[in-house]
């Protein structure tokens, strides 16, 4: 990324790596059966998370179609006022630098709302 650091996503259940940087923790709800101690997070960025309404429609069918209107209903979520605040934490803290590590609970990652939010602050970055 040309402005600052980079961004990296981890499941939280894998070992905190030396190259993290600053772990931020992009779910609604703390991940299941992980000791804050193991997790190892040092942000938690409740609002960048999809709405529980946009979540709960989601998961009752993780279709492909599903998924594609999922990714445009979440970026919708992304540009209203309490998403947009914290999406400026987060950029803020990516242009400090040093790298940021999204962590997730979710198993299959790349259909679930991490690539859109990832893809979502490199955009704000080359943008702003």
């Amino acid at each position: 990324m040309g402005s600052g650091g980079d961004v990296r996503v981890r499941r939280v259940y894998d070992p905190r790596e030396d190259g993290d940087g600053i772990r931020v923790l992009v779910d609604r709800l703390w991940p299941r059966g992980v000791a804050r101690e193991r997790a190892a997070i040092d942000r938690w960025l409740k609002d960048l998370t999809p709405s529980d309404e946009l979540r709960s429609w989601y998961h009752e069918d993780r279709s492909e179609t599903r998924y594609d209107t999922f990714v445009d209903r979440y970026r919708a979520e992304l540009a209203d006022p309490v998403h947009t605040a914290a999406v400026d934490e987060l950029t803020a803290l990516v242009r400090e630098g040093g790298p940021v590590t999204l962590v997730t609970a979710v198993k299959d990652v790349p259909h679930s709302h991490v690539p859109v939010l990832v893809d979502h602050v490199e955009h704000e970055l080359h943008h702003r």
